[in-house]
């Protein structure tokens, strides 16, 4: 009996260390524009919760492919997405900007770029299709909120130093993802009209909705280089911060935990 209780626990222990995080990167097409996803997960066996992780005003960058590699690490499988394609990257705020600018105003583009990498990430052999939640910072948290409004089929929405858009317009019952908004208190880009027109946006749907905002947190908290940015364009409203950034992170694993185990 001591020697079974013995393999037992030595088994527990070498399991978990062989699920190793793999990724990869997807290529794919939609109307025609060439795009380029990053998935990961780790090879533990079954099936699991899938995250979509849509980037920031720049493009799909290290900072979307790390997040990625993070949520694989915590057990899910994650696929960042392209919503620019064609290897769009900014190199300064204004180009950001009319990247941006350019994916809401084709929203009907960006839907569909949304959902195509929700179908790979469903049909990937590690996922449950039903369990579906996505994560975005700044644009990106725009873009997942929005379609969260727009009544997509999404478990958990989760948005850092997010813009909160008020389009499309909402009724009871047209929400169906739970949604988690992880804001900067002093965030500069955030209109501070825009928390209460949200969250009342919310009540109206009734909606599972829940606002942070964190006292002295600027905007791009999560991203290392954002210090880097805030000194080579002059953009004073934005600042990494460490003690945010790893707070924002267990808080959203936690409200994973709980949509996902419904």
């Amino acid at each position: 009996m001591k020697h079974l209780l013995a393999v037992l626990l030595l088994f527990a222990l070498v399991t978990p260390a062989q699920a190793e995080v793999k990724s990869e990167e997807i290529q794919y097409t939609v109307g025609g524009t060439r795009l380029t996803g990053f998935l990961a997960y780790n090879t533990a066996n079954g099936k699991r919760p899938g995250v979509l992780v849509v980037h920031e005003w720049w493009g799909h960058n290290q900072h979307a492919r790390n997040r990625a590699i993070k949520l694989a690490e915590s057990g899910y499988t994650a696929l960042a997405l392209d919503m620019y394609g064609e290897g769009k990257l900014a190199d300064h705020p204004k180009k950001a900007g009319e990247f941006m600018t350019a994916a809401f105003k084709d929203w009907e583009g960006s839907q569909a770029k949304f959902n195509a990498a929700k179908k790979i990430l469903q049909n990937h052999t590690t996922v449950d299709p039903e369990r579906i939640g996505s994560i975005g910072f700044c644009f990106g948290g725009a873009v997942s909120l929005r379609m969260a409004r727009g009544g997509a089929d999404l478990i958990g929405v989760v948005g850092f130093h997010s813009a909160l858009p008020l389009e499309p317009s909402v009724k009871k019952g047209a929400v169906k993802s739970a949604i988690l908004v992880l804001n900067g208190g002093n965030d500069g880009f955030l209109k501070p009209e825009a928390v209460g027109s949200f969250s009342k946006d919310m009540a109206t749907a009734g909606a599972d909705f829940t606002y942070v905002s964190m006292a002295g947190v600027k905007h791009s908290y999560t991203n290392p280089q954002a210090d880097e940015f805030q000194k080579k364009f002059g953009l004073a409203a934005l600042a990494y911060n460490k003690q945010a950034d790893e707070r924002s992170w267990k808080a959203m694993l936690a409200f994973f935990k709980r949509v996902f185990s419904k």
